[in-house]
């Protein structure tokens, strides 16, 4: 990691950036079209779009979106995403971290992510279904996992996410 690193909210400027960040590290462009779909949709927070930046260029992203556990508001955990040749240095979990601390700060309670089973767990998550909390579609039960960002307990109920994740 470089000592320059900063950790903020997205801005105008970083909207290419993140794109080029996000298609670099997934090697397909769906994920990056994702995310610029999720800033057009009304679930999108600008606030809980956060990235790091090193060098004076955007390296790491990660967003959050408004989505429903049943009919209480959460938070969904969007693509995290980091520049191939800054991978394996902590910068994904910096930038999680930053989102997560920023949401609490906003009062929000609830987070879900549909992810890598072995990487969310050090953030708090845990398997979804334990707190009653499911999908409509096929899913891996340890790959849906659930934060309680306040200590309260976690909703129950069937995920609504914003439309553009397509599910």
């Amino acid at each position: 990691m470089t000592d320059d690193l900063t950790l903020r909210a997205e801005k105008a400027g970083d909207v290419a950036a993140i794109r080029a960040v996000t298609a670099a590290a997934f090697g397909r462009p769906e994920e990056a079209d994702l995310v610029e779909a999720l800033r057009r949709d009304p679930a999108w927070m600008p606030a809980l779009s956060r990235v790091a930046v090193s060098g004076g260029r955007v390296v790491a992203h990660a967003l959050l979106t408004r989505c429903l556990v049943g009919e209480t508001p959460a938070l969904a955990l969007g693509p995290v995403a980091v520049l191939p040749e800054t991978q394996r240095q902590g910068l994904g979990t910096l930038v999680v971290e930053d989102a997560l601390r920023e949401a609490r700060e906003r009062g929000e309670s609830a987070v879900i992510v549909l992810g890598h089973p072995p990487y969310y767990p050090r953030f708090g998550f845990t398997i979804a279904s334990r707190h009653g909390i499911g999908v409509t579609f096929d899913v891996p039960d340890e790959a849906l996992m659930a934060l309680s960002l306040d200590g309260a307990p976690l909703p129950s109920g069937t995920i609504r996410y914003a439309p553009p994740f397509g599910v």
